[in-house]
């Protein structure tokens, strides 16, 4: 069950930090640009214990 909320909330905050850096640019914020990068970078992090804790089972 880990391993799927995991990836859930990694693709959330993904996306959100994409959207965040558009924006950001958009706008000339560069403020946001780096907050949303930051954002996406956690996504993934998130998304990549999802596929560990897939392939262990939910041990972890």
């Amino acid at each position: 069950m880990g391993e799927l909320v995991d990836k859930i909330k990694g693709n959330a905050n993904e996306a959100a930090g994409k959207v965040k850096q558009a924006i950001g640019r958009e706008k000339g914020d560069e403020r946001l640009v780096e907050e949303g990068a930051r954002q996406e970078g956690k996504g993934k992090g998130q998304q990549f214990i999802g596929k560990v804790k897939g392939a262990l089972g939910d041990d972890i």
